[in-house]
């Protein structure tokens, strides 16, 4: 009896090349306009095309960079921005979501708070600024703050968006046998919307990032923003353009530790189906 690779073997290890080549082409591809980009802004200084000394250039970014680590000023400010993100960010993503799960619960308190909800929520949250830093302080407390409202609301509107959009179906027969609000939303709401609570995560991570660097452009005497703020008024471009780089870095970190775990998450529910 022939035991060779059947047919759909075959198919299947060259499906799983191409996927693989098309992972690798996307990567080369990402890596090849960031070093592309960096390349052009490189020459465009050299060359004199654009002014190095209002935009910098990768070699003297990278200078700057190396000047505070040396200085030991960049894992100062590098912890004071990170602390009061991570802190921002899951005291508005939790109370976010506790919030959106109160609403589902009490309709009609979602009813009478939704168009507040939608008031607030396009507010320029940046005016309010001051009012924090009068209620809470001029230090982290204040900036915080900033990040809880500025991330707030967006993720009540979205997880809650997701919980109204559950199969209403699954809901009436689980009510049909006597199921309360506590177990539909702890057997079927919550599992259902694990994704779109992920992908709130994720758009909560960047105005987490905007909310702090606000803060600190408005009172800080630390943080990237506050590097950012000090470089632009003693025309130390150099660092503004240091700081700014390292801020993309760290927000993209972040943002991808939140996308892995929505892909390991969405990776185990396809394994279970």
């Amino acid at each position: 009896m022939n035991k060779g690779i059947s047919p759909f073997s075959k198919k299947r290890q060259e499906y799983l090349k191409g996927t693989v080549s098309r992972k690798h082409a996307i990567l080369l591809g990402k890596i090849a306009i960031i070093v592309s980009l960096f390349g052009l802004w490189q020459l465009g200084s050299s060359m004199g095309w654009i002014n190095s000394f209002i935009l910098s250039s990768p070699i003297r970014l990278i200078a700057s960079i190396w000047g505070l680590v040396q200085s030991g000023q960049l894992w100062q400010h590098l912890w004071i921005t990170t602390y009061e993100v991570v802190i921002g960010f899951l005291l508005g993503s939790c109370l976010g979501i506790f919030i959106a799960i109160l609403l589902w619960a009490f309709p009609m308190t979602n009813k009478i708070l939704e168009p507040y909800l939608v008031v607030i929520n396009s507010l320029p949250k940046i005016a309010l600024g001051p009012v924090f830093i009068v209620w809470f302080g001029a230090g982290s407390s204040s900036i915080i703050a900033i990040t809880v409202a500025i991330s707030l609301v967006v993720t009540i509107m979205e997880v809650l968006a997701g919980f109204l959009a559950t199969d209403q179906s699954i809901i009436t027969l689980l009510k049909s046998m006597g199921a309360n609000k506590m177990g539909i939303l702890s057997k079927v709401v919550l599992p259902a919307n694990i994704p779109t609570i992920l992908n709130s995560l994720k758009v909560s991570v960047g105005m987490s990032w905007v909310g702090v660097i606000v803060g600190e452009f408005l009172v800080s005497r630390g943080g990237l923003g506050y590097l950012i703020v000090y470089g632009s008024q003693v025309f130390k471009m150099d660092l503004v353009m240091a700081s700014v780089f390292i801020l993309a870095v760290e927000c993209t970190i972040m943002y991808f530790a939140v996308a892995f775990v929505e892909k390991k998450f969405c990776d185990k529910q396809n394994r279970n189906s």
